[in-house]
């Protein structure tokens, strides 16, 4: 059973930073994601990276989040700058099948199924 460990929430104040990491328990180069989710809110996904490094953005956070993986580490992260208070919210890490190879990055939620319990973000204004 892979495990997906996220590390790196906080409280920050808008317009700051915070990195985001994420430890997987296995050797994978399938596509991975981070998904998150506000109190009331559906869970959304935010940013992607797949086997060839090739990566995609939610609309909102294009050009402020940055995701990227290090496989010889078995890490995936998410550097986000400029921050704001809707970035508020349950950060998840999610990958697809371990074992499979992934060209081009979906947010479609049922296509992951190895998920983190997720690590808290807090922005204030």
């Amino acid at each position: 059973q892979v495990q997906l460990v996220e590390s790196g929430g906080g409280s920050v104040q808008a317009k700051g930073s915070l990195k985001l990491s994420c430890s997987v328990s296995q050797n994978t180069r399938t596509c991975m994601a981070w998904f998150r989710q506000a109190p009331g809110k559906e869970r959304e996904a935010v940013a992607g990276i797949d086997t060839d490094g090739s990566t995609r953005y939610e609309d909102s956070v294009q050009g402020r989040f940055t995701v990227s993986r290090d496989n010889s580490k078995r890490m995936l992260y998410l550097e986000m700058n400029n921050l704001k208070p809707e970035d508020s919210g349950m950060y998840y890490c999610a990958a697809q099948s371990i074992g499979a190879v992934c060209y081009g990055v979906t947010f479609t939620e049922r296509n992951y199924d190895n998920w983190g319990r997720g690590t808290q973000v807090t922005v204030s204004s």
